[in-house]
């Protein structure tokens, strides 16, 4: 049995455009309490994307590409009489959020060769288009949970 339930914390919006979730992404990019390069990076990746796409608000454009990133689908370990089944469930949409979220900065940190900026950018703008490695990564999840749906019975 599961003690409490985590109050949420309150998170200040970002300065630009007043909104949670990117003040989220910055805080998950910041690296060392550094939060004002964190800002700069994540601004200037939205500033990059926007001219690439041609679009002129940011904010749309990384509210689609959360949508087109977030997964719906995921699965859990669950142990039944000595055997682990893969438990498909489905994602909450705070949670689906934030994964998607982690996936984009960890994407973006793993390439080599260009500064943070713009790799985060490139993210961003394949993310837009339905493509990249974020999109590939949510499929994989989503395959994974359809091919185990056999053992959706066992959900808690």
């Amino acid at each position: 049995m599961r003690r409490r339930r985590v109050p949420e914390k309150k998170i200040q919006l970002d300065p630009r455009f007043k909104n949670k979730v990117v003040s989220k992404f910055i805080n998950m990019v910041m690296l060392d309490g550094k939060k004002s390069t964190a800002q700069r990076i994540v601004y200037g990746a939205f500033e990059l994307a926007k001219e690439r796409l041609g679009e002129s608000d940011a904010l749309k454009i990384f509210s689609k590409v959360l949508d087109n990133t977030r997964p719906r689908l995921e699965v859990k370990s669950r142990r039944i009489g000595g055997a682990t089944y893969q438990v498909p469930t489905e994602v909450r949409r705070e949670r689906g959020i934030v994964l998607a979220l982690r996936w984009m900065r960890n994407i973006a940190r793993g390439r080599k060769g260009k500064s943070m900026q713009e790799k985060l950018a490139d993210e961003i703008v394949a993310s837009f288009r339905g493509e990249g490695a974020v999109i590939k990564k949510r499929d994989d999840l989503h395959k994974m949970a359809e091919a185990n749906r056999a053992f959706a019975h066992f959900k808690w």
